[in-house]
């Protein structure tokens, strides 16, 4: 009895024993303008794979939003119909269209990268809905008036920010339940609150505000708090208005953001094409600020960090034409990439 009761502890320890998975791999991306195609990058970043991606005819490309986890893109188009959502699966290459009846503008990804929020409808009868890639949606009972959202990173929570109008400022608050359970946790009468993003560890949220003001461009400010909205605070001036997100370095420690250059210049308050940019990081428990980049007449867009935190990667504008640039944070050394016209870089964990 004794041996067979010792082969059911081996047998029992043993298979439950889980299967160890292989870590995720990082492969990094940026689109090629001039002849249209996703470009995938060896970490030397020397082109290794190309995907090819047309533009549909009469739309412009605004961005691309690698999943957090897994093999999709969404790339965001503007067209004559309004705004459009595509998915590109960089494994197959296979792109569909979620939305198909009306127009889309992208929210977020979930955290497991399997389906995105999406923004439908705008010009009729608003909503925001879950889209799977697998080709279900679900219907978030949240306010139409949300133009930001962005999902907790340690469970099925998410914030979203709304606002009733000009002169009326915004609100964000946090649902629970997929909306069904909502509390306020922020709220300025005299700014957009924008750009809300978690911490890595959930423990923060750091967001732009824009002052709400007819003016298009502007200089706004940095501010983070806590998931619960105690302790907000300003930590940096940045630009406003040109839909430049800040972004959390994955080790929570700093955030990197885009910081305006020429803010007495009245021309770059209506045109993005006068705009004088940076990027900047702040420690954001001690509140020190390092400026990464030094351009004296260029537009720099987004700053996006490598998920090792070693790199940061971003589109620069200079006298018309975009180039994807990385600078490396152990060293402060700033590259080019692709000799062609490029943009939008977007690291993918699959």
């Amino acid at each position: 009895m004794r041996c067979l009761s010792s082969l059911l502890l081996l047998f029992f320890l043993f298979g439950c024993t889980s299967t160890p998975q292989p870590p995720l791999q990082t492969s990094f991306y940026v689109f090629r303008l001039g002849s249209p195609a996703l470009i995938e990058l060896s970490t030397d970043y020397q082109p290794m794979k190309e995907i090819p991606f047309s533009i549909p005819i009469n739309c412009g490309l605004l961005n691309l939003f690698p999943a957090p986890v897994g093999e999709f893109i969404a790339i965001e188009l503007n067209c004559p119909n309004g705004q459009t959502v595509l998915f590109l699966d960089t494994g197959s290459a296979a792109v569909t269209q979620p939305v198909i009846d009306w127009d889309s503008h992208f929210l977020a990804w979930t955290p497991d990268g399997k389906a995105a929020y999406l923004k439908v409808d705008s010009l009729s009868d608003a909503s925001v809905i879950r889209d799977y890639a697998e080709g279900r949606d679900e219907f978030i009972p949240i306010t139409e008036l949300t133009y930001d959202l962005s999902p907790s990173p340690g469970n099925h929570d998410f914030t979203f920010t709304f606002s009733r109008g000009l002169g009326y400022g915004s609100e964000l608050w946090l649902a629970k339940q997929d909306g069904r359970i909502v509390q306020q946790l922020y709220a300025d009468q005299y700014n957009y609150i924008s750009f809300a993003r978690w911490a890595p560890d959930g423990s923060q949220i750091a967001f732009v505000k824009i002052p709400d003001v007819q003016t298009p461009f502007t200089v706004g400010e940095l501010w983070v708090m806590n998931a619960d909205g105690s302790n907000a605070r300003k930590v940096a001036d940045a630009d406003a208005g040109h839909g430049y997100a800040a972004n959390w370095s994955p080790d929570g420690e700093w955030i990197a953001f885009i910081s305006r250059e020429n803010p007495e210049d009245k021309d770059a308050d209506r045109s993005s094409e006068a705009l004088i940019s940076n990027i900047y990081v702040v420690e954001v428990h001690s509140g020190k600020l390092k400026q990464l980049t030094s351009f004296d007449n260029a537009r720099v867009e987004t700053p996006f960090w490598s998920p090792d935190g070693n790199t940061l990667a971003f589109t620069t504008v200079l006298d018309g034409r975009m180039q994807v640039q990385v600078a490396d944070m152990l060293t402060g050394e700033i590259r080019s990439l692709l000799s062609e016209s490029s943009c939008c870089p977007a690291w993918l964990r699959k």
